[in-house]
C-alpha cells in the first residue's frame, strides 16, 4: 500500500515513536509519505534521523499560504470531484466550532485539507493515517472527504477527552476507516463519545519501542541516579518532583535528578530549583535525541514520570526496555503498562510524600531495582514492541482497504510473524 502520515508537527523530538511506526511500515514494505501541518523548529531535529525526515515530509501549512498553489489545488479538486468537494465543505462548517473565531479556524482547515487532498490524489495515495485526533486530525477528515481516500486515526488522549465536543470525536470516529487506540482505557473514553455502531472499528495499536535499542541499566554504588524525560509543562507535575526531591534531600539520600526536555514552564522550574537550593542535585538537559536519552537510560537507577494526565507514555516504555524500573502515577493507560509492585510503583497524581517515598523504597534496594527492571523488559518485549505493532496496524490498513477487516480487537498471537519475516 502507498500510505500518507499526517500529523500536527513531524518529524518532533516529544513523538520519535511516530518515526519508528513509519520506519517499521516501510520495513514491512509499505510505501509511506508523510504529511505535517507545519515544520517543526529545528530544535526538534536532534539527530540525522529527523533531519532527513524533515526534509522529505510535505508541509500543508507552508503550501497553503503560497496563494497560487492553494487556488490551484482548491480549483482541481472542484473540476474533478465537486459533488465531495461541496460535501467537505458542507461537513466543515456543520463541524466547526463555535462562535466566529471557530468559524475562521475552519476555514483555514478547509484551506490546509484541499492542499493536502491535492497533494494525496497526486502521489497516489491509498490510505490516510493521522495521529492524533485534534486539529490535524480535522485536516485529515476533510481531505478525506474531499479525494476520496479513507483515513484512519491514531487516538491518544487525554487532551482531546478534555474536550471531546470541541473536537467532535463523534464526527471523526464515525467517518474514519478504523480508530488506532493507544490503550484499552483510551478505547473506553472513546466509547463514550462515539455511537456504539462505531464500536467494532475501535482497534488497541500501542505505540512501541524497539526494545534492541535500549542496554540493560548499570548496577549500583554511589550515587543513585534518578531521570525524567518529556516536555517540562504543567501536565507533567515537575513541581511535585522537585518537592519529593526537597523531602529526599531531607531524609539524606544521595540522588541526583536529572530533567531531558524542554517547555514553556522551563525557567519557572529552574528558579523553584534554586530556590530550593537543589541547583547540585537538579540538572536540566534541554530536548535530546533518541540515543542521547538512551545512553541517559543507561545510566539511570530509577525513572520517576510525576504527570498528572497522559495516554501511555513511550518514554515509560523506553525507561522499562533499559531495564530501569518506574516510578509513576495511577493515571489513565498507565496501569496497563507498569504492573505495581512488579515492574515499578504506582503513586496518586500530585501527592508528593507518596513519590518521595517510592522513589526511596527503590533507591535502598537495589535488588528490588533489579527484579522490576527484568519484568518492565519483559512486558515492553512482549507488548510493545514497533516492530509488532506496525505489523498490526499494517494489517488493519490492509484488511480494511480489502474490505476483509480484522473483527479482533488487538493483535493476533502470531502478530510477530509478519514483523520477523521482514527483518
Amino acid at each position: 500500500m502507498k500510505i500518507a502520515y499526517h500529523t500536527g508537527e513531524y518529524p518532533r523530538a516529544t513523538d520519535t515513536f511516530i518515526q519508528r511506526e513509519v520506519a517499521g511500515l516501510r520495513a514491512l514494505g509499505a510505501e509511506v509519505v508523510t504529511c505535517s501541518v507545519r515544520r517543526t523548529d529545528a530544535k526538534h531535529h536532534v539527530g540525522p534521523e529527523q533531519r532527513e525526515e524533515a526534509a522529505r515530509t510535505f508541509h500543508v501549512l507552508e503550501a497553503a499560504k503560497n496563494p497560487a498553489r492553494l487556488l490551484a489545488a482548491h480549483a482541481r479538486l472542484l473540476a474533478r470531484r465537486t459533488g465531495a468537494y461541496a460535501r467537505a465543505w458542507g461537513l466543515g462548517l456543520r463541524t466547526r466550532q463555535a462562535g466566529s473565531r471557530g468559524l475562521f479556524k475552519q476555514l483555514a482547515y478547509l484551506a490546509e485539507a484541499g492542499v493536502l487532498a491535492d497533494h494525496l490524489r497526486a502521489e497516489g495515495v491509498q490510505h490516510l493515517h493521522n495521529h492524533f485526533a485534534n486539529s490535524s486530525c480535522t485536516v485529515a477528515m476533510l481531505a478525506a472527504e474531499m479525494s476520496g481516500v479513507p483515513y484512519s486515526v491514531t487516538m491518544h488522549g487525554p487532551a482531546i477527552f478534555f474536550e471531546p465536543g470541541l473536537w467532535r470525536v463523534d464526527e471523526k470516529v464515525a467517518r474514519a476507516r478504523f480508530v488506532a487506540c493507544i490503550s484499552h482505557y483510551c478505547r473506553s473514553q472513546a466509547m463514550i463519545f462515539s455511537d456504539p455502531a462505531h464500536w467494532s472499528k475501535l482497534h488497541i495499536v500501542h505505540c512501541g519501542v524497539d526494545p534492541d535499542a535500549y542496554q540493560p541499566t548499570r548496577g549500583g554504588g554511589g550515587r543513585t541516579e534518578l531521570l525524567f524525560v518529556g516536555r517540562l509543562a504543567a501536565v507533567k507535575g515537575l513541581p511535585v518532583l522537585i518537592q519529593a526531591m526537597e523531602q529526599l534531600t531531607a531524609e539524606g539520600a544521595d540522588a541526583r535528578l536529572t530533567l531531558i526536555g524542554d517547555g514553556p514552564d522551563r525557567a519557572a522550574l529552574e528558579a523553584r530549583v534554586a530556590a530550593a537550593r537543589l541547583s547540585d542535585r537538579i540538572t536540566f538537559a534541554g530536548y535530546q535525541g533518541s540515543a542521547e536519552v538512551a545512553a541517559a537510560l543507561s545510566r539511570t537507577d530509577v525513572f520517576v514520570l510525576p504527570s498528572f494526565a497522559e495516554g501511555v507514555p513511550v518514554v515509560l516504555m523506553e525507561a522499562l526496555a533499559s531495564q530501569v524500573p518506574v516510578v509513576t502515577t495511577r493515571i489513565a493507560g498507565v496501569g496497563e503498562l507498569v504492573e505495581d509492585g512488579v515492574s515499578g510503583l504506582l503513586v496518586p497524581p500530585g501527592d508528593a510524600a507518596s513519590l518521595a517515598e517510592a522513589v526511596s523504597a527503590l533507591v535502598r534496594d537495589e535488588g528490588l531495582r533489579r527484579r522490576m527492571g527484568e519484568a518492565g523488559r519483559a512486558k515492553v518485549a512482549a507488548d510493545y514492541a514497533t516492530r509488532a505493532e506496525a505489523a498490526w496496524l499494517l494489517e488493519l490498513m490492509e484488511g480494511y482497504h480489502a474490505g476483509t477487516a480484522p473483527k479482533r480487537l488487538r493483535q493476533a498471537e502470531a502478530r510477530t510473524r509478519r514483523a520477523l519475516a521482514a527483518e
